[in-house]
């Protein structure tokens, strides 16, 4: 996938930094831990992101008791994110989400884990895990925070990721079929048709399943997805030859 900074999260950025900057009393810790986390946030604006990163974890493991430590695990996340670093961004969240669930920004902790894992999604000819541990945790953050301001963008992106898992099994499916692995094949294929029935590939998972009945001689299967796949897609190209299989039955 396409490697995007959402907007959401570029805000959440901007409330985190925003907050750093209005405290009123501070005590002598926190000025240093304050100190400490201003010169990481100027390394994250001149892009120096490892020492950002490096920087907002020292003032967690130097003031762990600071008002400033529960702001660097997000911000740490963020520039190791920033640096496409995704497994210390989602170590860093993970801690924060484990330690600080009440925090008032865990919808943005949820929707930052579930970004890394969004944008390290791999093509569907490969392996999926990335693909399904952002599914998981965007899933997770509409469940616990269905009003939160990320969830609209969480599930669109879900929307998205369930369409490329959906060809992820059509390429494994079609691989199947070519080498006439006919029942791995329709394993793949109806897991689409079970699964995935809003995506775009419900037409042609169909049509395959149609193909691989008739193969196989199981003819009343066959004709039953074949209705299935004209009653719901009746100008689909795949309608049109799926009765073409069944009509030399």
């Amino acid at each position: 996938m396409k490697k995007v900074l959402c907007t959401f999260a570029a805000a959440g950025l901007m409330f985190l930094t925003a907050c750093a900057g209005n405290e009123a009393e501070i005590n002598d810790e926190d000025k240093s831990a304050e100190t400490l986390y201003n010169e990481a946030y100027e390394y994250l604006e001149k892009t120096s992101y490892q020492k950002a990163a490096e920087t907002f974890d020292k003032v967690e493991l130097e003031h762990p008791y600071s008002k400033w430590a529960t702001k660097s695990k997000l911000m740490s996340a963020y520039a190791y994110y920033k640096d496409e670093k995704y497994d210390d961004a989602i170590a860093s969240l993970d801690r924060f989400i484990r330690l600080h669930p009440g925090n008032k920004d865990i919808a943005y902790a949820y929707y930052m884990k579930g970004v890394c894992y969004y944008d390290q999604i791999a093509p569907s000819q490969k392996e999926q895990s990335s693909t399904k541990d952002a599914y998981e945790t965007f899933s997770q953050l509409i469940t616990m925070f269905p009003e939160s301001q990320y969830a609209a963008d969480a599930k669109s992106k879900m929307a998205l990721i369930e369409d490329h898992l959906a060809g992820h099994e059509m390429n494994v499916g079609r691989y199947y079929l070519q080498n006439k692995e006919y029942i791995s094949a329709l394993n793949r294929f109806s897991t689409v048709t079970d699964h995935y029935q809003t995506t775009a590939q419900i037409e042609e998972a169909l049509y395959r399943e149609v193909e691989i009945y008739t193969i196989l001689g199981l003819t009343k299967e066959a004709r039953k997805k074949e209705e299935i796949l004209r009653r719901n897609y009746p100008e689909s190209k795949w309608s049109a030859r799926a009765a073409e299989l069944v009509a030399k039955d």
